[in-house]
């Protein structure tokens, strides 16, 4: 629990370092040795010891709160990352103020408001998906650090970190391959959506290096959603294709897609194998288990945060881009040709 009366100077007597070195490891500075912070760490946490922020944004200007806008805040994925962050952020000394923009022009408004809250930086999701990076603008001009999550950065000199859905898409189709499948569909994401085009342009070049040419007529536009995976399989079975293995896009699809074949009495993976995308909670549970590729989530998340307060404390120091690779996860769902 935090305890009022612990000063900086306890802490640094604790750990017997200066309270300079104390100050250094409270702003995540690089001047520190992992040995000494990991010290200084135990040491606050040992003793309860919360800097005082007010006195910090007094002296310092700062109010040591950041920014977050987010598609969506009900979103596993979204959430999930934002829950990330923000407790990095927390351990980091920074609260962090979220809001939810579903459309351009709500984020607008909701940026409006979090700047007249003074926030030190903004951590903006899928900033690039549509035309809501426009509003973002003024605050590059400003100076106002920035770091888009889950999209990359484009022009704009901000830092990002993204998961690479390139190769994540490569790898999943490889994978179908490598189990004999040479008839691979897939149902996609919201094409406006950096995941889902990048995931796509990763499932063509697996085929194409493998010498299978992409079939258009099995590549079936989804919405990220269950009921999109349903309609989006039913659509690929109506059209009398022959395929032995689909990539959804995401778990959430590939949850629509087993069902839609089990009411036409196909089975998976028997008849046709089945990869989703991110590895989501309940795709171990599902029947079968889902095959997935899984992104790491928490890890996106945690960075990002580090990435903004980065920027906040070092105004100077270059943009930085990062791109995580996901993993493939193997249940039951996906089977070999036989």
């Amino acid at each position: 629990m935090p305890h009022p009366n612990v000063t900086i100077r306890d802490v640094a007597a604790h750990s017997n370092v200066s309270h300079q070195t104390v100050s250094r490891v409270i702003n995540n500075s690089d001047r520190v040795s992992p040995e000494t912070r990991a010290k200084v760490e135990a040491a606050i946490e040992e003793l309860g010891y919360r800097p005082n922020f007010i006195a910090r944004s007094i002296v310092q200007g700062r109010t040591y709160t950041l920014g977050c806008i987010s598609p969506s805040l009900t979103d596993y994925i979204f959430a999930k990352m934002i829950d990330s962050a923000q407790i990095e952020a927390q351990r980091l000394g920074f609260f962090t103020l979220t809001g939810s923009a579903q459309t351009e022009a709500e984020v607008k408004l909701l940026l409006e408001e979090m700047l007249k809250r003074r926030i030190d930086g903004l951590l903006m999701l899928n900033p690039r998906d549509d035309a809501r990076y426009h509003h973002l603008l003024p605050l590059i001009e400003s100076n106002i650090p920035l770091t888009y999550l889950k999209n990359t950065a484009g022009d704009a000199p901000v830092s990002s970190i993204t998961c690479d859905g390139l190769e994540g898409g490569y790898q999943a189709t490889k994978y179908l391959i490598g189990l004999g499948h040479t008839s691979i569909a897939t149902i996609l994401g919201l094409q406006n959506e950096e995941d889902a085009r990048d995931r796509l342009a990763g499932y063509r070049r697996a085929l194409i290096e493998a010498g299978i040419q992409p079939k258009e007529s099995l590549i079936i536009n989804g919405k990220w959603t269950s009921k999109s995976g349903l309609e989006a399989t039913k659509k690929l079975l109506a059209t009398k294709e022959t395929f032995s293995a689909i990539f959804t896009h995401n778990d959430r699809m590939a949850m629509g897609a087993i069902r839609a074949l089990r009411e036409s009495n196909i089975r998976v993976p028997q008849d046709i194998s089945i990869i989703g995308f991110d590895d989501a909670p309940i795709a171990p549970y599902l029947n079968p288990p889902l095959t997935t590729m899984r992104q790491p989530i928490e890890e996106l998340g945690q960075r990002a945060a580090q990435l903004l307060i980065k920027s906040i404390q070092y105004p100077n120091r270059a943009p930085e881009h990062v791109c995580i690779q996901s993993q493939l996860i193997e249940r039951e769902s996906c089977a070999s040709v036989s």
